[in-house]
């Protein structure tokens, strides 16, 4: 399986810098191929235009911009889970961003 790039989307990409490390840890156990990086949501144009990621995770101080990249984005865009990124779940997370793909890439072929 190729790898998956995940990035995620923070008001200043400090808080979403933990939880990226909590998910790499939860991939490496579970054995999943993912490149998973986060940024502040005012470089967050710069970032979708380099690394083409599979998926965008916003942080949920950063919801309000779910709708504007749904509409300028042909991948995934989704909202963290408060909760699991108040208690940086990683592993929850990873699964619901590997989640978002699937189900992503099946609207696409549909």
């Amino acid at each position: 399986m190729a790898e998956k790039k995940i990035m995620l989307v923070c008001a200043a990409g400090m808080s979403t810098s933990m939880l990226v490390a909590r998910m790499q840890k939860a991939a490496e156990k579970d054995g999943v191929e993912v490149n998973i990086f986060a940024t502040a949501a005012s470089d967050a144009d710069n970032k979708l235009a380099e690394e083409k990621p599979d998926v965008l995770m916003l942080g949920p101080q950063v919801r309000y911009l779910e709708g504007q990249f749904k509409k300028d984005l042909d991948i995934p865009v989704d909202v963290i889970n408060m909760q699991d990124y108040g208690l940086m779940n990683g592993e929850k997370v990873l699964k619901a961003s590997l989640k978002a793909i699937a189900d992503g890439k099946q609207g696409e072929e549909a």
